[in-house]
């Protein structure tokens, strides 16, 4: 009944009557506005929530490597205690269920006791950077144009700042266009060791990768029994991973912690081989064609 009502209501027209609105206080309006900008913007979402468990062992971990000694010397001294008020004898008599139950109880005991002392024992080698053992070097190929260095620089940087990487070796139809970073250092005239492509080449690294045409991730190098024929990177580099590039070139990427290249890393320096692949490509198939008009 009412909205029937309020629907029926007419309104009069009136073509000269004007329509008058309230001026706006635009000082109040900018005054709202800017104390509204300023209030700051708090998350409401769900919260990470916290192991504490896992928490207090990280913060404890000798104590509770150690814990599992005082448990079984504990339980230990209290079934021997047992046993000598119990007034029974102290010969083991299988008849005897206090007997069965102390001899579990010593088992138990024992049990508690060899474990703390193997996690003890046992601990988690810690990886930590270590600083390459080498020179600085920086050779690019001279004949390359300035747009291809630029990129080869780009690439290194990129992975210097983002990864563990400190050394880069990129070899590329036979030719070394760039090796950068931490160098191995020659014993007889304290230099910097310069890539000989012709006998990385040869070698079964370099075949295997160019083969296989997948990227092969070193993650300990001095493991591995290739490590011979990467003589011109740090000596003590940790891991490697060798990218190639399309079916003309390996990349060579070294870096100072033994597992230190993530998954994420991985897949992201596949990406920038093919970027690379590709550049370089285009570049030769331009430098075939013209060597050939000038021929």
């Amino acid at each position: 009944m009412e909205a029937r009502i309020i629907l029926q209501i007419q309104i009069p027209w009136n073509p000269n009557r004007q329509l008058s609105r309230p001026p706006l206080d635009f000082h109040r309006f900018i005054r709202a506005s800017s104390s509204t900008s300023q209030k700051p913007i708090s998350y409401e979402g769900q919260k990470p929530s916290k192991n504490f468990v896992a928490d207090f062992v990280s913060r404890n971990d000798d104590s509770v490597r150690s814990l599992p000694i005082y448990v079984g010397g504990a339980s230990l001294l209290a079934v021997l205690f047992n046993r000598a008020v119990s007034g029974i004898a102290p010969v083991a008599d299988a008849s005897s269920s206090q007997s069965r139950a102390d001899l579990l109880a010593l088992g138990l005991a024992v049990t508690n006791l060899l474990t703390g002392l193997v996690w003890l024992s046992i601990r988690p080698k810690s990886i930590t950077p270590v600083q390459p053992e080498g020179v600085e070097c920086k050779v690019v190929e001279s004949d390359l144009p300035g747009s291809i260095v630029s990129e080869l620089l780009w690439a290194w940087e990129s992975l210097k700042v983002a990864t563990c990487c400190k050394s880069l070796v990129i070899v590329y139809n036979g030719i070394c266009l760039i090796q950068i970073g931490m160098v191995a250092e020659s014993l007889e005239d304290k230099k910097a060791i310069i890539v000989n492509t012709d006998k990385l080449m040869q070698g079964s690294v370099y075949k295997g990768v160019m083969k296989s045409k997948a990227q092969s991730y070193l993650a300990n190098l001095s493991l591995y029994p290739g490590r011979s024929e990467l003589p011109f990177l740090p000596v003590n580099t940790q891991a490697v991973i060798l990218q190639p590039l399309g079916d003309k070139g390996i990349a060579f990427i070294g870096g100072n912690t033994i597992r230190g290249f993530t998954s994420s890393d991985q897949a992201w320096i596949s990406s920038i081989g093919e970027k690379l692949d590709a550049t370089l490509g285009r570049y030769c198939i331009d430098s075939a064609e013209i060597s050939r008009v000038t021929d």
